[in-house]
This record gives structure tokens, sequence and C-alpha cells, in this order.
């Protein structure tokens, strides 16, 4: 599995490095927290690494923008102990929160607990899905229509998996946003209408597969082709 760390100590991320390289992993690191944002968007990640102590930044618009652009877990280490900011980085999407200093056998037990339960989920998901001409492969996040791959992103998969779950069904912006972002979607909000535009423009032909549902969210209409049944 390979990891993201993005932090600006350079002694920090050579004790990393060895934790995590001596355990099997293979690590990777960024100082800065914007083009850590761009790394994700380009290559796979198993667990992003983020300490909330960069200079310049305001950790949680940096964790509120990986979790716009990705559904990767996210484990977040910071100087700050009190409860308040623990709440607040479990609030805006981390999947756990580990005050400094600590030791380093606690971070790696920790990793290795959130990566235990990626590989569960993913393997409780790993089951194809398929309606009319639309299939999608959850496990590699693999998504076809009428044979074609869809090239879609991370959380472009998330939201046709969320959908197809509840084919005929509405499904709310709330509901969407929650599972993106694990907050409800605020007013005025446009990411989850872009995400389904972008999912519509690469379905080509089967875009009407997937209907607004004014003031509400999304519905994706279930053909009346035969070969609408789950797999």
């Amino acid at each position: 599995m390979k990891l993201l760390v993005v932090h600006d100590d350079f002694e920090h991320c050579a004790m990393l490095r060895e934790l995590f390289e001596e355990s099997g992993y293979r690590v990777e690191f960024e100082s800065d927290a914007g083009r850590g944002v761009r790394r994700i968007q380009t290559d796979w990640y198993d667990l992003l690494i983020l300490d909330v102590t960069l200079p310049g930044s305001d950790w949680i618009e940096v964790l509120r923008r990986f979790r716009e652009q990705s559904q990767i877990p996210v484990l977040i280490l910071s100087a700050r102990a009190e409860r308040s900011d623990r709440v607040t980085g479990l609030r805006a999407g981390a999947d756990d929160y580990l005050a400094k200093p600590f030791d380093p056998d606690e971070l790696l037990a920790r990793v290795q607990a959130i990566l235990r339960r990626t590989v569960a989920n993913t393997i409780a998901r790993a089951e194809a899905i398929q309606i009319g001409e639309l299939r999608l492969m959850p496990a590699s996040r693999d998504a076809y229509f009428q044979g074609k791959r869809l090239e879609l992103t991370q959380m472009e998969v998330e939201i046709l998996k969320c959908l197809m779950d509840s084919s005929g069904n509405v499904v709310s912006r709330d509901r969407l946003s929650l599972r993106l972002y694990n907050r409800l979607s605020a007013p005025f909000e446009r990411n989850i209408d872009t995400h389904v535009s972008r999912i519509r423009r690469k379905m080509g032909d089967g875009r009407e597969m997937i209907l607004s549902v004014r003031g509400t969210g999304y519905q994706l209409r279930i053909p009346t082709s035969p070969a609408n049944a789950a797999l």
C-alpha cells in the first residue's frame, strides 16, 4: 500500500520513512499542502497523513480541499491536543487524529487499523453492479457504459455507486454530501452538481439515465431493458 505524508519537517519525515518502509509500505512526501492536494488528483494513495502545523495553511480548509478531491482515509498529526481540535478535525473529514508528540508504534498501529477498515470496506463492496448498459466495479473503481470505460474520478465513482445502489429512488444532495465530505450540503454549494454533470458528459448517450429532481437531488432511471439486473 502507498501512503502520502504532507509534512515539512525533514527529520520527522526521515523517521516516518524508516518506520513505514520497514513495515512494508511505500511512502511519498510533500512539504506543501497545495501540492499535496494536486498529487491526490493525479496519483493513487491508500492513506494520507496530514500534518496540520504546516506554516501558512488553514488546516481545516486544507482538509476540506482534500475531501473534495478524494475519499482516501486521512490521519491528522497535530501538536494541538485539545478535545475541540480533535472534534473539529474529525467532523471536517479526518478518519483519525493523533496528537504530537506521539509514539511511533502507536502511529503505525493506527495506520494499520485504518487500512484494515479500508480493505474490509473494499471487499464488502467488491461485487459488480450493472443497470442496463451501465456497469460499475466498486473494488477497482472502474465504470463502463456500452462497454466503454468512463474514466471517472474517485468522487464520481462514489456518486455513481450511491445512485446505482438506490436506482429508481431519489438520492438527496445531503446524502451525497455526507458520503463524499462527511457533512451536509451547504446552501448554494455546487460541488455535487459539478460532479454529476461530469459523469453525464462522460456517459455520452447514457446521460439521460441520471435525472435531476428539482430541489432534492438525483435519480438513476432504470431502463426498461432486461439487462438492468444487478450482478
